[in-house]
């Protein structure tokens, strides 16, 4: 069976407590090897950690850019103590998830910004790879980037070329998930069929980000329909698109984005026992 590594999920969320461990089990038998559960508030660092070290999956911690509006000083404070306890912890394998979002209304900018520029910090305090937040703010991030160099994932890229060769310039791989499963998301096709395979990663963002197969328009939610609930099994259909998209064979292409997450992520190569691709 082709393996896969799902780069980006977040198992912990309150749409996968009743059924956790079949979530994951499903994910198993559609050939997800390995899956890496990110952070999203220091109150939920305890639940990623035991949730990597009882599905043989990795894990990062860190402060979502939407949570930053409720963090505090003693928010970093624990993040930065956690890191320094999870330093000999190998499925330890990134700060994330960080970055800013200028895309939902409402939000503090200067607090996101000063939350992002303090976890870069302690990403090169601490010798982490970051796993980063990108929306409609890949210039501002790329900003604080070349002051901050430190390497990872851009977590759901959907920016320019332009910008994309930026971040792979500095030590970035670029996550692709479900929204390159829609037919009309022209730009994010052309944008992964353009770039190196070496900066390509696969993720699904559960329960988030849908693949097309799941997703209800408005019109179907209005009339009682579920919104489908994505999951880390759907990673495999998802990567078939993007290797139909590059005209790739699927085993190919799993093996690719693996070696890549795994030259993103160093600790993940040596969990997994695989050499990572030279950028």
């Amino acid at each position: 069976m082709t393996a896969w590594v799902d780069t980006h999920c977040h198992l912990d969320a309150p749409e996968f407590a009743a059924d956790v461990a079949a979530v994951r089990e499903r994910a198993a038998r559609a050939g997800v090897v390995h899956c890496v559960l990110p952070a999203v508030a220091a109150a939920h660092f305890p639940a990623v950690r035991a949730l990597a070290w009882q599905g043989g999956d990795s894990y990062a911690l860190g402060i979502h850019p939407l949570c930053t509006g409720a963090a505090t000083e003693e928010d970093l404070a624990t993040l930065d103590a956690a890191l320094a306890a999870g330093r000999d912890d190998p499925r330890l394998v990134a700060l994330g998830e960080i970055g800013l979002d200028y895309f939902v209304p409402g939000l503090d900018g200067p607090q996101q910004e000063r939350f992002y520029a303090e976890q870069l910090a302690l990403a090169q305090r601490h010798g982490l790879p970051v796993i980063l937040h990108v929306r409609r703010s890949a210039d501002a991030l790329l900003r604080q980037l070349r002051r901050r160099p430190v390497g990872g994932i851009a977590h759901a890229f959907n920016g320019s070329l332009q910008q994309a060769k930026t971040f792979v310039d500095l030590g970035f791989r670029l996550g692709f998930g479900g929204a390159l499963t829609f037919e009309r998301a022209l730009q994010l096709r052309r944008l992964a069929q353009a770039l190196p395979l070496e900066a390509l990663v696969l993720e699904t963002d559960a329960p988030d980000i849908p693949p097309q197969w799941l997703y209800r328009d408005a019109q179907a939610r209005a009339a009682g329909a579920p919104q489908g609930r994505n999951e880390p099994a759907e990673l495999p259909r998802i990567g078939a698109v993007l290797a139909g998209l590059r005209g790739l064979s699927v085993e190919a292409l799993a093996e690719a984005t693996t070696r890549n997450a795994c030259a993103a992520l160093p600790r993940l190569g040596a969990l997994l026992g695989v050499a990572a691709a030279r950028p």
